[in-house]
C-alpha cells in the first residue's frame, strides 16, 4: 500500500471518528435535554435546531469518504462475474470516475449554497435568539469533495490493477 492510500485511510478514519463523536454528542445533548425537561421543567434551548442543523449534517456528510474508502456504498455487481479481468478493470475505472464526477458536481452545487448562506449569515430564531446555521452549510461540500478524492484514488488503483 502506497503513501497515498495510507493517507486516504487515515483521513477516512479521522472523518469516521468525527462522525462517531457527532453521534455521541447528539446522544448526550438529547439525553440532557430530556432529563432537564422532565426533572426541572426547563429543556435546553435550541436542541431541535442544533440537532437538525449541526449534528445530523455532520453525521450524514463527513463520513462519506470513509464509507467510500471501505467500499460500503450500495453496489450491484450483476455482470462482474461474467467480465474478464481487463473488462472488470475498465468497468471499475469508469464507475469510479463516474462516482467522482457526481460527487464533484454535488460538491460544487453545495459549495455555492454554502457561500450564499455565509454571505447572508443564515440563522434560525429560537425564542428571540439567533442561532447561526451558516457554518453547517460547509460540511456537505467538504464531505463530497473528500468522497470524490477517494473515488478518484479508486480509479487510479483500478488502472494500476489494485482491487
Amino acid at each position: 500500500m502506497g503513501a497515498l492510500e495510507r493517507a486516504a485511510d487515515k483521513v477516512a478514519q479521522g472523518l469516521a471518528l468525527i462522525g462517531s463523536l457527532g453521534v455521541l454528542a447528539l446522544l448526550v445533548h438529547v439525553f440532557v435535554d430530556v432529563v432537564t425537561r422532565n426533572l426541572i421543567g426547563r429543556p435546553i434551548p435550541a436542541t431541535n435546531e442544533i440537532v437538525s442543523h449541526y449534528y445530523m449534517v455532520l453525521i450524514a456528510f463527513l463520513p462519506l469518504a470513509w464509507v467510500e474508502r471501505r467500499r460500503a456504498m450500495v453496489t450491484v455487481e450483476l455482470l462482474d462475474l461474467l467480465l474478464t479481468d481487463i473488462a472488470r478493470r475498465i468497468s471499475d475505472v469508469l464507475v469510479a470516475l463516474l462516482a467522482c464526477a457526481i460527487y464533484g458536481v454535488i460538491a460544487w452545487v453545495t459549495w455555492e449554497t454554502a457561500l450564499k448562506n455565509f454571505a447572508i449569515g443564515s440563522f434560525v430564531d429560537v425564542l428571540g435568539y439567533r442561532v447561526p446555521i451558516w457554518p453547517t452549510y460547509f460540511l456537505p461540500p467538504l464531505g463530497f469533495v473528500l468522497a470524490a478524492m477517494v473515488t478518484l484514488l479508486r480509479a487510479v488503483q483500478a488502472v494500476r490493477g489494485v482491487r
